[in-house]
């Protein structure tokens, strides 16, 4: 019988962090809405964060409106009274339109009202990253300061990389950042490289599917970080902990073979699942010999060191001032969309498979660090925040850019599209994105349990 391994403190930890950040998003992507909306006198009959089909977790009326949480943390929603929405309310825009309903206000106010989402995750997305700038600066390993080169993962060697490699430029561009060297891989979509092979320079010519084998593993069993392997802690069924392995060890031997890199530990130990090795052991300039025995995953139960500072890494660190912060990260905000629309038509010109690429909720749940890490949550809120706008703003009815072109068409042709139509592409739209989402969904239930 085979048993899932399932990390809940960690899946906890991510999960939090996802309803969280995209409360905030949602909440505030519908206050775009709601505000001007008020402000044009709409009458706003719900503002919900998370969808309630059948009951909410919280509800309260103020004014006008029904402010409430609803059970399911898909998004959220405002019903505008008058407008063909998700709530499908048939009835309502069968009576003549009202003084304060949506359908009874000028195309420009409809406009505005329609992009207000959009608006502001935009403008939040531009003061987050501003916000990064600021607090953290920017943090970079570049290719210079790589003191022991890479490790060449099953994709890396097939296209001739080694241990000990060190890529120093992606299409004659000089890597910035070797910890999203794959990354810089996927999006500059790669066709040369050049690296320092035992201080000497060389051009490797990588393949025309290579891109689109990197995206079917998301940048895994590419090329890593080769560093030294330090204990930095222990799980409760450590056998190494048992044995007198202690935090701050350098494994540099298994049994005769010498590990001086945390890959060469791996493959010394590969196939000797349940058996007892002799680790060498380099503690205080004292070498130590400890027989630790390995589990059923051929493991010892350690936390590897994974600090590069404390590795001895020379990461550069760029620091702003607030004023400096504004331009950054205003450039942070649209490059960061840049890279995304880059993804995007990977999807079309066969770069990318859809089946690799799409996910749901579960796959961008799973981007969240395993532990609570504030600038990784406000990075990911900022990205995520510019995605949702550049996703709302398309031409798809039932989507805010949806709404708006139909807006734009009435101010540009005097004609405005019957509401009949408006019911259509509405559904027509619905359909597709629930589709989408169910087949997203299915994606990712097939990804766990492969």
């Amino acid at each position: 019988m085979t048993v899932l391994a399932i990390d809940w403190n960690g899946g906890l930890i991510q999960a939090g962090q996802f309803v969280l950040s995209f409360s905030i998003l949602v909440v505030l992507h519908e206050l775009g809405h709601f505000l001007p909306a008020r402000w044009f006198k709409c009458r706003v009959e719900k503002f919900y964060l998370f969808f309630n089909p059948g009951f909410s977790l919280f509800k309260k009326k103020i004014g006008d409106t029904e402010w409430g949480i609803g059970w399911i943390p898909f998004g959220g929603y405002v019903k505008i009274a008058g407008m063909v929405d998700e709530s499908m309310d048939k009835e309502q825009m069968k009576l003549p339109p009202k003084e304060d309903e949506f359908r009874a206000k000028p195309a420009w106010q409809r406009l505005i009202v329609m992009l207000g989402g959009v608006t502001v995750n935009v403008i939040l997305a531009i003061i987050i990253f501003i916000g990064i700038m600021w607090v953290w600066g920017e943090e970079n390993l570049p290719a210079k300061n790589l003191k022991y080169g890479i490790v060449a993962d099953s994709l890396g060697k097939s296209i001739g990389l080694q241990d000990g490699d060190v890529i120093t430029k992606v299409n004659d561009k000089d890597v910035k950042n070797t910890i999203k060297i794959a990354g810089e891989f996927i999006l500059n979509d790669a066709k040369n490289i050049t690296i320092l092979r035992n201080g000497v320079e060389q051009q490797i010519a990588v393949p025309s599917d290579f891109v689109k084998a990197l995206n079917k593993t998301k940048g895994e069993n590419f090329v890593h970080v080769r560093t030294p392997f330090f204990v930095a802690g222990f799980d409760k069924l450590s056998t190494a902990e048992h044995a007198g392995v202690k935090i701050g060890d350098q494994v540099i031997g298994v049994d005769s073979i010498a590990t001086p890199y945390h890959n060469d530990y791996v493959a010394a130990v590969k196939g000797k699942a349940r058996k007892t090795i002799n680790l060498t052991l380099l503690r205080n300039n004292d070498t130590l010999k400890v027989p630790v025995e390995l589990n059923n995953d051929a493991k010892i139960g350690v936390a590897i060191q994974g600090d590069f500072r404390k590795l001895g890494f020379v990461i550069e660190t760029k620091k702003y001032s607030f004023f400096e912060a504004i331009p950054a990260g205003y450039n942070q905000c649209w490059t960061s969309l840049g890279r995304y629309i880059s993804g995007i038509k990977q999807l079309f010109n066969g770069k990318a498979n859809p089946n690799d690429s799409l996910g749901s909720v579960i796959s961008i749940g799973s981007v969240y660090s395993k532990v609570w890490d504030w600038q990784s949550f406000w990075t990911l809120t900022a990205l995520f925040s510019i995605i949702l706008a550049f996703m709302n703003v398309l031409p798809i009815p039932a989507l805010d850019g949806g709404h708006a072109l139909f807006c734009v068409y009435e101010m540009v042709t005097g004609k405005k599209p019957s509401d009949k139509f408006m019911e259509y592409a509405q559904t027509a739209g619905m359909i597709l994105l629930l589709g989408l989402m169910v087949y997203a969904l299915g994606l990712d239930f097939m990804r766990f349990f492969k």
